[in-house]
């Protein structure tokens, strides 16, 4: 199985939980929020490919 990385770029982040609407796998995290695990299944993917699509900010990246 395909593993994905996550690379989450905090000081960028302006803490909109946008996406905590989308995907489990990020959470609330002071005025910010952050992300459960950084190494994700080919499971996963989708719903954190939905969240990477939705931060406003480009915040969230995965890469293979």
């Amino acid at each position: 199985m395909k593993k994905f990385k996550i690379k989450f770029d905090r000081e960028v982040c302006i803490g909109c939980q946008a996406c905590t609407s989308v995907c489990d796998n990020w959470i609330r995290d002071g005025d910010k929020v952050k992300p459960k695990k950084l190494e994700i299944s080919e499971n996963e993917l989708k719903s954190n490919k939905e969240a990477e699509d939705i931060c406003p900010v480009n915040a969230i990246k995965i890469e293979k």
